[in-house]
């Protein structure tokens, strides 16, 4: 592997990382996510002020820069890459909440600060569409493993936070974050397999 000498030492060691896990190697996954989740997530913790939102989001920063992970070129650092990828997930996000974003000159912080001005009262069609989308959600989710079932429904169908979860099958946080994104992965190969419009 060629060294990029406009790269920082650290920059050079997250790119074996990265050639590592471009090859599967689990470890170098690990410690990418150990190296970086904390700042991803206080960056997205800023935009949208909400620490499960955050918590969400960083999980699904990861997921897509290790889906992508051969696409990624040492034309500059990965991590430079990687927030890229967190903010632009990020934003898509809040455009689908139809928030309006709302920078603040003289702040505190680096980031745009996100307020939602959206009307939080579904009109009746709205209420129908989403009634649809859930019994077509429910049909693909009982498709999974009992065991990330479980979780999906009480994730996403009872609203449980990750404390409320872990308290419920009695298992580390952690381990309930790393199912569930496994989870939201087998979901979007169930869709796309069967090429459900949800």
């Amino acid at each position: 592997m060629e060294v990029n000498e406009n790269l920082s030492k650290k920059a050079q060691y997250d790119l074996q990382l990265v050639e590592a896990a471009k090859t599967g190697d689990e470890k170098a996954f690990a410690e990418l996510m150990n190296k970086y989740k904390d700042a991803i997530y206080f960056m997205l913790l800023k935009i949208v002020r909400n620490e499960e939102d955050a918590d969400d989001l960083t999980i699904e920063a990861f997921g897509k820069a290790f889906n992508k992970i051969g696409k990624y070129t040492p034309n500059f650092a990965f991590s430079t890459w990687l927030f890229k990828i967190a903010t632009n997930n990020c934003i898509d996000y809040m455009r689908k909440k139809r928030a309006v974003t709302v920078p603040i000159e003289n702040g505190d912080s680096d980031y745009p600060v996100i307020r939602d001005l959206s009307d939080q009262q579904m009109n009746p069609e709205e209420y129908l569409i989403k009634k649809q989308k859930k019994k077509i959600l429910q049909s693909v989710v009982d498709q999974l493993k009992p065991r990330y079932k479980i979780l999906v429904e009480l994730r996403y169908f009872k609203e449980f936070s990750y404390q409320e979860i872990a308290e419920e099958l009695n298992l580390p946080i952690g381990t309930i974050k790393a199912q569930l994104y496994r989870a939201r992965e087998l979901l979007y190969q169930i869709l796309n397999k069967g090429k459900k419009n949800i």
